[in-house]
């Protein structure tokens, strides 16, 4: 049984290859992705599948039994981009696709979960048979704004005292790999979120603690945040749309606490200290 990893190179993507290879044999994986070249150290097959050229995702996905739909990151195009996908997976005779969604995509208001229902509409249409990993927040999305934190003297936002059930990537990394080998899976839909669930002011409060410096949680007003996106470099568009997500994070739209995630991966998620301390980690190598 063959399967295929869509967006291979992408941090999901290389965790969910590598976790993989101790499950199945290199032989039966195979990467699709837009570069071939940068996934040459996999270690499996790598084909080109670029989302905006559906004649690559037809020749890519010939042959592949499941397919691992990892969401793309271009927001804004992905309903187009993914619906490609589908239909080169229906032409390929394609037996299963999982698919990487958002928390609670069908009700949530985050802006991030209309391209996701339309996603999850077309696949169940597809008539191909499914699962849907709606993916909560990864921790790693706040984490890696912990250097200009420490810079800065402070970790700046919008969710105010919002509850956030993350986890982190490698968890979801390894739910994939679950539903990806195991059984019993199809039509299912699994709401994945942290057991343990932070505010702003607890991840700040625990880079003080790591960090041995008095590092306050500022929560901004939505567009004084934006602002401040734009003022780091961001694009005046991702900026806006991460300080919308932060005031959807305010009023719960990121908690969660079922605990789906690690009932379907066997082992409590990954604390957010545990995130946090990594990042430092990388942090000071780097420097």
């Amino acid at each position: 049984m063959k399967i295929g990893i869509t967006g291979a190179t992408g941090q999901l993507g290389r965790l969910v290859v590598s976790k993989l290879k101790d499950k199945v044999p290199t032989d039966n994986l195979v990467a699709l992705v837009r570069s071939p070249e940068k996934a040459a150290d996999l270690g499996i097959e790598a084909r080109e599948a670029d989302y905006e050229k559906p004649e690559t995702l037809n020749r890519a996905i010939e042959g592949i039994d499941t397919l691992l739909l990892i969401s793309g990151s271009e927001v804004g195009r992905r309903a187009a981009q993914h619906h490609n996908v589908i239909e080169a997976a229906k032409k390929a005779g394609v037996k299963r696709i999982v698919y990487t969604s958002i928390l609670r995509a069908d009700t949530s208001s985050i802006s991030l979960a209309e391209e996701h229902r339309a996603t999850e509409t077309e696949i169940k249409n597809s008539g191909i048979p499914y699962t849907f990993l709606r993916n909560g927040w990864y921790t790693e999305n706040y984490t890696g704004s912990i250097p200009g934190a420490v810079a800065g003297g402070a970790f700046i936002g919008s969710a105010g005292e919002g509850k956030i059930s993350g986890a982190a990537r490698a968890d979801y990394a390894d739910a994939a790999v679950a539903v990806l080998t195991g059984e019993g899976h199809e039509g299912k839909v699994y709401e994945l979120a942290g057991d343990e669930a932070f505010t702003l002011n607890d991840l700040a409060a625990e880079i003080s603690r790591q960090t041995g410096k008095n590092i306050p949680y500022r929560n901004l007003p939505e567009a004084d945040y934006a602002a401040a996106l734009t003022s780091f470099g961001l694009p005046e568009f991702l900026a806006q749309a991460i300080a919308g997500w932060d005031v959807a994070a305010s009023n719960g739209v990121l908690s969660d606490d079922s605990r789906q995630l690690s009932a379907l991966i066997g082992h409590p998620t990954t604390p957010m200290k545990e995130t946090v301390a990594e990042a430092l980690k990388g942090t000071a190598n780097a420097g």
